[in-house]
């Protein structure tokens, strides 16, 4: 007997997302081999560029064989009698598919002969879209103003229209800020496992709290699968890498990462009569943590461009990881810095709703006083 909306299973099924982690980590490292020999097959290389930091030609579509293993993975979930209810009561995981396939065949095709910027973004939208038809939206959104005696800040009730509208921008903002980012081998790959692992141990956390509610599998089943995705096309793609992402992968990651978010915060209600205003706060502090590095770099890029009067999808080689490399660190350096600093700020806003406020402030503390010395020792020696 199938259980009703809302049913709340005993115990959190971590051992069975595991698997699906794992198994979704296995395909994509064996398909991405193959996906390789395709694209050197139908001339999908990237060759140097003036503002590019390799200095040889490298296949790319490893986005495609990321969204074979997530289409693996979530057939595995499908295939688990507790995963199941992930797709019984909710259309999130077969969005996800069609959105995440058809950005993907966008990504391919960009890889392949170089779309305009006009028509991706055509294509973003659209993509977008479809998962707002399928019921991916926000249906409140928590503002840090107004409030009744007891709380700090307002939540807001959005219709449809609101809601979709406000879907759509983040995806596609996710999207952009993705492929942005997406330039040192292991870059985009490993800022996506970091985020994907930090918003799925935040909606077990929701999970737990909701006493099983089934309504909180697809976030973590979504993450979850792209957090293998990643880990297993990351031994292609870490310095040196073998194989490109392109912006068939880092387009998939940033639409999977703004879908989790959405699912996860989106629809959650916070508990009637609850003062405590950082729960209140937490799910779109997750969300803001875990997509801060991509975002801050996507934004600097918008405001350098338009200042010089370009459009904001002109290419450059002012980025975070441009910067890292020209103050001297090396390639790898650099890439593990940005690991750094995201695990920091994702990790950190993830554990102001699991332990102590003050402690976790301190850990952050620590942990941003490290990365700002790592960063800083090539200047220091150069002094």
């Amino acid at each position: 007997m199938i259980p009703p909306d809302g049913y709340a299973v005993a115990g959190l099924p971590v051992r069975e997302f595991a698997l699906v982690a794992l198994v979704t980590a296995a395909l994509t490292f064996l398909l991405t081999g193959l996906v390789r020999l395709f694209a050197i097959r139908i001339g999908a290389v990237a060759y140097p560029r003036t503002r590019d930091v390799h200095v040889v030609p490298m296949p790319r579509l490893g986005g495609l064989a990321m969204y074979l293993g997530i289409c693996g993975g979530m057939l595995v979930a499908h295939q688990l009698p507790v995963l199941r209810r992930a797709f019984d009561f909710a259309l999130d995981p077969v969005a996800v598919l069609i959105g995440g396939g058809l950005i993907v065949a966008i990504g391919v095709l960009d890889d392949r002969f170089e779309l305009d910027s006009l028509t991706k973004l055509a294509g973003q939208t659209t993509s977008a879209g479809i998962l707002v038809l399928f019921g991916i939206q926000w249906m409140v959104l928590w503002v840090p103003w107004g409030g009744d005696e007891g709380y700090f800040g307002t939540v807001l009730i959005l219709d449809q229209n609101q809601g979709g509208l406000l879907a759509i921008l983040l995806v596609v903002t996710m999207v952009n800020a993705m492929n942005f980012v997406d330039g040192l081998d292991g870059l985009a790959s490993g800022i996506g496992f970091i985020a994907a692992v930090a918003t799925c141990a935040f909606s077990l956390h929701l999970l737990d709290q909701s006493g099983g509610s089934v309504n909180n599998y697809p976030p973590i089943l979504i993450s979850a699968t792209l957090a293998g995705a990643c880990l297993g096309f990351l031994p292609h793609n870490f310095q040196p890498a073998r194989i490109f992402m392109g912006d068939s992968g880092s387009m998939l990651i940033g639409l999977m990462l703004a879908t989790a978010s959405t699912t996860m915060s989106g629809k959650t209600t916070p508990t009637e009569g609850a003062t405590n205003s950082i729960a209140l706060f937490s799910p779109l502090l997750v969300v803001a943590a875990v997509l801060f590095i991509p975002l801050l770099d996507l934004l600097m890029a918008v405001i350098r461009r338009t200042r010089r009067g370009e459009s904001p999808f002109s290419a450059d080689k002012m980025h975070l990881h441009h910067r890292l490399l020209e103050i001297g660190h090396s390639q790898r350096r650099a890439v593990l810095l940005i690991y750094l600093w995201a695990a920091v700020i994702a990790f950190g806003a993830v554990s102001v709703s699991l332990f102590d406020a003050f402690i976790v402030a301190w850990g952050m503390g620590i942990g941003v006083l490290v990365a700002v010395i790592v960063s800083a020792i090539p200047r220091l020696r150069s002094r």
